[in-house]
C-alpha cells in the first residue's frame, strides 16, 4: 500500500492541531515527547510507528528535505497512547543522532516551523532493532501499512 491518510484520528493533550508546541517539548524546554492518543484505527491494525519530522528544516540529507525529531516504533495494536515522555515502544535514531525523541527547535532566526507526528497502523506486529533511522524504519514498515495520519504542530524558536 502506498503512504496516504486513512481514518486513524491522531492527537495529544499538550497541543491542538495547527497550534503551537509548548516550550516543554521543545529542545529549548524540557525536551519531553508529548503524550499522544489515537483512534479509529483501520481494521486488522496488530502494531504501530510513531513519526515526528520537520520538513521545514533546511537540511537536504537521504534525498529528501527536513528532520526526523522522533521514531518509535514495535507499539502493540492494543496501544491507543502515550504518556508524556513515554518509555514504551523501541527508539529509533533521529537526525540529532540520537536513540529517541528530540524536541523541535528550529534554527535560530529561522521562524516557525511545521512539526508532523505520524502515526502508522499496521497489519502485522513488528519486532524491529533499535536504531533505524527514518529511512529505514520507512522501508520495514511499508509493506505492512493499514492507514496513516498527522498531527501538526508549530514552533518559533525563543
Amino acid at each position: 500500500m502506498a503512504f496516504a491518510l486513512s481514518s486513524i484520528r491522531l492527537e495529544s493533550s499538550a497541543f491542538s492541531a495547527h497550534d503551537a508546541i509548548p516550550k516543554t517539548y521543545t529542545g529549548e524546554g524540557s525536551d519531553l515527547s508529548p503524550a499522544l492518543s489515537w483512534h479509529d484505527a483501520p481494521e486488522g491494525t496488530k502494531a504501530y510507528a510513531v513519526i515526528c519530522h520537520d520538513p521545514d528544516a533546511p537540511l537536504v540529507q537521504n534525498g529528501s528535505y527536513g528532520f526526523a525529531h522522533w521514531l518509535l516504533y514495535n507499539l502493540p495494536g492494543s496501544t491507543t497512547s502515550l504518556a508524556e515522555n513515554t518509555g514504551e515502544g523501541t527508539r529509533g535514531k533521529n537526525d540529532f543522532g540520537n536513540l529517541g525523541y528530540g524536541g523541535p527547535m528550529p534554527p535560530e532566526g529561522h521562524g516557525q516551523h511545521h512539526y508532523y507526528f505520524w502515526i502508522l497502523a499496521l497489519d502485522k506486529p513488528t519486532d524491529l532493532p533499535e536504531g533505524l533511522d527514518l529511512p529505514e524504519l520507512l522501508k520495514q514498515v511499508e509493506p505492512y501499512l493499514l492507514g496513516m495520519n498527522r498531527l501538526v504542530g508549530t514552533y518559533r524558536r525563543g
